[in-house]
């Protein structure tokens, strides 16, 4: 049994991703659907603050985070998602995860094994900004899923649409995309190029 930590690890930097990655991953989970505040983990500290007030009633469907040791750089800029606008860059974040689950999950701040079946590649101004989906790992309906195909296309329309309108005010123009959707393969080669520029970002083995 290793010794317990003097201090508690930052979520994006001291946090194992799993000793399985890709297939199976360590997410860190900021926000749950019925928040009406975006949280987002400060970078420095590691303590989970307010970003912002949910501008309109539209909430996240699914829990949402990050996968720790994951950035979102050149590697994943230049990873090609066939059908999806061009990108230049990453949006210099860790790599974002909606996780799947039927069961409720009522506060954020918590850490949990998910198995990635797919992604969006979302796009603003240039900047790639995937989604991986994922499923809690033991859920007893979504558990067993292992390809973002075996969803029903209404859990993944709930996805796109708000990650689409989220920011948007009435009348403005969108400048977010996010298509296409793209399975569990192409999820995994996402992540590995994350690895990738978290270790030439921050050092360490991708």
């Amino acid at each position: 049994m290793e010794p317990p930590l003097a201090f508690r690890p930052h979520p994006w930097h001291g946090i194992d991703p799993g000793a399985r990655y890709p297939e199976i991953v360590t997410a860190y989970i900021e926000m749950v659907p019925t928040d009406g505040v975006k949280y987002e983990v400060d970078k420095v500290s590691g303590y989970l603050k307010v970003d912002r007030p949910q501008r309109f009633s539209v909430v996240c469907p699914t829990l949402y985070g990050f996968v720790p040791r994951t950035y979102c750089g050149e590697a994943v800029a230049a990873h090609a998602i066939p059908g999806a606008p061009h990108v230049t860059r990453g949006d210099g974040d860790p790599l974002d995860v909606c996780v799947l689950t039927d069961r409720s999950v009522t506060r954020g701040e918590v850490v949990l094994d998910a198995r990635p079946i797919g992604g969006l590649r979302m796009v603003e101004r240039e900047e790639a900004d995937d989604k991986i989906i994922a499923v809690l790992v033991g859920d007893p309906t979504f558990g067993e899923l292992v390809d973002v195909g075996q969803l029903p296309r209404a859990v993944v329309d709930r996805l796109r649409h708000y990650f689409l309108t989220y920011k948007t005010m009435p009348g403005e123009a969108k400048t977010i995309s996010v298509d296409p959707v793209y399975g569990a393969r192409e999820a995994r080669a996402v992540l590995h190029a994350a690895r990738a520029d978290y270790a030439r970002r921050f050092g360490g083995h991708a």
